[in-house]
């Protein structure tokens, strides 16, 4: 197990080091500074989904970047399975997290 751990560990700051060299866009710049990028990736899945299966599933829903926007401040769990999303209210302010979820709900 804790070879499986370590693993995992060494898989995510790889992909957080591709992610931060890779980071062109403001919007993805502004989520990693704001530690999105810690948990997920674009195009992977790490500890939470890969934003574009987030995209994907809330695709042509209208009341998805309302409920995205309250459950990143808030936090949840449950619905990409059972890792926790902390709380990321206050330490990202408000407009950020509407800008970065706005920014998920447009990836293709």
């Amino acid at each position: 197990m804790k070879i499986a751990f370590t693993s995992m560990f060494a898989v995510s700051l790889l992909m957080l080091s591709i992610q931060a060299a890779n980071a062109a866009d403001p919007v993805e710049a502004l989520a990693q500074k704001s530690g999105c990028l810690n948990c997920h990736s674009v195009q992977a899945v790490i500890l939470g989904p890969a934003y574009k299966d987030v995209a994907k599933k809330y695709k042509g829903d209208k009341t998805a970047e309302a409920r995205l926007i309250a459950k990143v401040k808030a936090g949840g769990s449950g619905v990409w399975g059972k890792m926790p999303m902390p709380a990321n209210s206050p330490q990202v302010k408000d407009d950020d997290i509407k800008t970065i979820v706005k920014w998920v709900l447009a990836l293709n």
